[in-house]
């Protein structure tokens, strides 16, 4: 049996990937991980490829063993895993309690290289991975500043996999985005205090999975962007000393953009 497995699937961009893998990779069931069940069985109906709900919560070590037996029972060609789960906390680092920034790092990144680590010995030549990371991973980020550095970490990770990972015909790729339209501002914003304000572009979920679904699958890049604006800043930072960006960076937030209707709740 091929399947895929789509993490952070309830909602945002993990749920537009699991409606829109269909369209470049054939599998004959998606895996839709992610805490809400409701949600995930709401999946059900909006995806043409059948979908197993599992309500798990990957801040939790018993779900990487339930996902580990799933697989050994089971034994199938994970042709695509996607790590969409994570969340940020935006705000002074003060704002930030102690206990989310270490939740950051563990769904961010420990949680990414779990899952990656036990879907790799069921993963042959033509599978795929596709980490969800960020534009912020080129650069440090003040104000984001644990969310920003679990990023970097991401695109660090899935560059060197896909290099590691090339002789065995397994693709690894990061997908970048810059600010988008989900609910992952419900969270951001709890600890905001104005900080982050200054939104330059806003893209919608499903065009910014699309860019990536099909990098991933057309390309052979060991990371995505999407926007022409996202791909000339990130050329940007690479060339401009950091000192500079970040400067950049705290002088845009003096003014607001595109910071109203962003959250849901």
């Amino acid at each position: 049996m091929n399947i895929a497995i789509v993490t952070g699937a309830s909602s945002g961009m993990g749920r537009e990937f699991v409606r829109q893998l269909s369209g470049f990779v054939r599998v004959d069931e998606i895996w839709a991980i992610a805490r809400r069940k409701e949600a995930l069985e709401e999946l059900k109906a909006q995806s043409s490829v059948p979908v197993r709900p599992l309500p798990l919560d990957l801040l939790d070590p018993a779900s990487f063993q339930r996902v580990q037996r799933l697989l050994e029972q089971e034994k199938p060609n994970v042709s695509l895993l996607v790590n969409a789960a994570g969340f940020g906390k935006f705000g002074a680092y003060h704002r930030v309690s102690v206990e989310d920034d270490c939740r950051m790092l563990d769904l961010n990144c420990k949680a990414l290289v779990v899952m990656t680590r036990l879907c790799l010995p069921y993963m042959g030549a033509g599978s795929h991975i596709l980490q969800l990371d960020s534009l912020s991973a080129f650069q440090p980020v003040p104000y984001i500043t644990t969310y920003g550095a679990t990023k970097a970490f991401v695109l660090s990770y899935s560059r060197s996999m896909n290099r590691e990972l090339r002789g065995r015909g397994v693709r690894v790729m990061a997908m970048n985005p810059g600010w988008v339209k989900t609910e992952f501002f419900n969270h951001a914003f709890q600890t905001n205090s104005g900080e982050v304000q200054y939104f330059d572009r806003l893209y919608e979920a499903d065009a910014v999975v699309r860019t990536g679904l099909r990098d991933l699958y057309r390309t052979n890049k060991d990371y995505s962007v999407h926007g022409l604006p996202v791909k000339l800043q990130v050329i940007l930072v690479k060339l401009l000393p950091h000192s500079l960006v970040m400067k950049v960076w705290l002088n845009q937030q003096k003014k607001t953009k595109n910071n109203q209707g962003l959250t849901t709740v």
